[in-house]
């Protein structure tokens, strides 16, 4: 799969006894993805908006490109961060 030339912003909504959050954290800092985590069981004021965003609770929650991404799934991560 080819790759877009821009540079692609990924913010992971996590917590930390989210085994998924975990595996995607792995999976984003393995394949050199930069990104930045929010820890939603720390911070009230992001796990609202991203309640708000999702309409949802679960994480993780991954934001790419402004798109949003509800659970885990490489294949679905791989193709948002390619468009």
């Amino acid at each position: 799969m080819e790759r877009s030339t821009h540079s692609t912003r990924v913010t992971l909504y996590s917590a930390p006894t989210c085994p998924y959050c975990s595996v995607a954290r792995r999976y984003l800092v393995e394949s050199g993805v930069e990104f930045t985590e929010i820890d939603i069981s720390l911070d009230r004021a992001a796990r609202r908006e991203m309640v708000l965003m999702t309409a949802q609770r679960g994480v993780p929650v991954l934001l790419v490109d402004g798109k949003t991404l509800v659970g885990w799934n490489e294949a679905e991560f791989e193709r948002m961060r390619c468009r």
